[in-house]
């Protein structure tokens, strides 16, 4: 029996769902809204082990360790998708990207010998959907993104979707200057020659912070470190060189046969930890400028990442990776838990002591765990819910079935596939091979030990829970191609 979760406020949102144009906002103010800001802080490609705050022992995060100190820490929470557009899109709608039919980024990969024919899949998140954004400025919120948007250019942009400004936020997913200025994006103007993006993107939310409001703000500061191209920031990259040739050593792989990838094992990337010391340092500005203004005292703050880091490409792809996620296997493009597992810290105002928590989470959750403190109504058909009341039973959150479907090639190595998860089983199906493969996370989180032979009647209840969540969500597949 599917486990269904209530959420603090429901109501029905009526919108024309046949016309790609904005609804009205018709949501209404909650008797129990507060005027609490929302800071959320979205880093591409951020690995599980990424952080000092979660096990890094070679890239260094001290302003958001001592953020994770006074948070709450979550141990299982997921991605929506193992790429970027369709779980930010999950993000934005509280909705499985699949149903949005985000399935992959955009614009997508393009094999060069496929077996199977891929799904249709959009190119932009649609207008008749109603954004987290929208919800808040329904409360008389002001809204502001920076960053990495992905998620549809022109007509489907930031502020086509619910955000009172828009910087740097475009249709490609990788910085098309590169980090540094020139910039090459048309909605971030180019400012000193040399600048570097994170600094720049970080300068202008505290800019936006520094403003007197009237109103409460709800702000998504969306970086594009640590995404590749693989480039350095401007600091410590020295530091980190040498740190390599004194602790971490040459990069090493794992060649998986069986799906002829290969997976960084070892955090050696001296750019990219660079990368991510710059993010760091930007976090560490941006809780700076709200404790200087007193904005700490009541905005809440969410850092969390978009997929898995990115370890894994093809067996015979000898382009660079950026990380390793060990002990999570593989990595960015596949539907093992290194693609889709990501750190995610919860700073609630006032906490001062860091608690941990094991509930299983996913991207779409933070739409009503965001919108509830706003005090918006939340629209009905949201697949999320609310993380806080998810916190108060674990062992019940525990039995929600994840589904993860990614039904495309990808850059990574990866074919069409998808996983379920429900309570300590995940069972992974590749169609392209029609390979099962199922594992107990509880004490197998690196996914060596396929169990599907040994547990036939779970394999079975698994493979029936996923067809019927496709034909629950009327979610198409992949097919043989002609």
């Amino acid at each position: 029996m599917k486990k269904h979760y209530p959420l603090l406020l429901v109501s029905l949102v009526s919108f024309c769902a046949f016309a790609d144009s904005k609804p009205e906002l018709q949501l209404e103010k909650s008797s129990n809204g507060a005027d609490q800001n929302v800071l959320v802080l979205l880093i591409d490609d951020l690995g599980w082990t990424d952080l000092g705050a979660y096990g890094s022992q070679y890239y260094e995060s001290p302003n958001i360790d001592a953020l994770a100190s006074q948070s709450r820490l979550y141990t299982q929470a997921y991605s929506s998708s193992p790429v970027c557009s369709p779980s930010r899109a999950a993000l934005m709608t509280g909705k499985h990207p699949s149903k949005l039919k985000i399935t992959t980024h955009f614009p997508g990969y393009k094999a060069k010998s496929p077996k199977l024919k891929e799904p249709w899949k959009a190119d932009h998140l649609a207008l008749t959907e109603l954004t987290l954004a929208e919800a808040f400025k329904s409360q008389g919120y002001e809204t502001f993104f920076a960053g990495k948007w992905h998620m549809g250019g022109e007509g489907y942009l930031p502020t086509d979707q619910g955000f009172d400004i828009n910087i740097g936020g475009m249709h490609r997913g990788s910085p098309p200057g590169g980090y540094y200025d020139p910039y090459k994006n048309p909605n971030l103007p180019n400012r000193n020659k040399g600048e570097h993006l994170t600094k720049r993107l970080t300068d202008e939310t505290i800019d936006f912070l520094s403003q007197k409001h009237e109103k409460p703000f709800f702000a998504l500061l969306s970086y594009y470190g640590v995404h590749t191209p693989l480039q350095a920031g401007p600091d410590k990259l020295a530091y980190f060189k040498e740190k390599t040739n004194t602790v971490a050593g040459e990069k090493a792989f794992l060649i998986d046969k069986g799906h002829q990838s290969r997976t960084q094992i070892n955090q050696v990337d001296a750019n990219y930890a660079s990368m991510i010391w710059a993010v760091d340092k930007s976090v560490g500005r941006i809780l700076e400028s709200l404790e200087k203004q007193g904005l700490d005292k009541n905005t809440l703050v969410v850092l969390t990442s978009d997929n898995g880091g990115f370890s894994t490409r093809h067996q015979g792809d000898e382009r660079v990776t950026s990380t390793a996620n060990l002990p999570l296997r593989s990595g960015k493009g596949w539907v093992y838990e290194g693609g889709v597992r990501i750190p995610l810290l919860i700073h609630q105002p006032g906490q001062q002591i860091q608690s941990q928590h094991d509930t299983l989470t996913t991207s779409a959750d933070l739409y009503p765990t965001l919108a509830n403190v706003a005090g918006a109504k939340i629209p009905e058909g949201i697949d999320g819910s609310d993380i806080f009341l998810l916190d108060e039973e674990p062992e019940l959150a525990k039995q929600r079935v994840i589904v993860w479907h990614h039904p495309h090639y990808h850059g990574s190595g990866n074919k069409p596939s998808a996983a379920i998860r429900v309570g300590d089983w995940k069972l992974l199906h590749f169609y392209e091979q029609d390979r099962v493969e199922l594992y107990n996370l509880s004490n197998d989180i690196a996914e060596q030990v396929n169990l599907e032979q040994l547990e036939p009647k779970r394999r079975a209840h698994l493979l029936a829970l996923l067809d019927e969540w496709y034909r629950d969500n009327d979610i198409e597949q992949v097919s043989l191609l002609e």
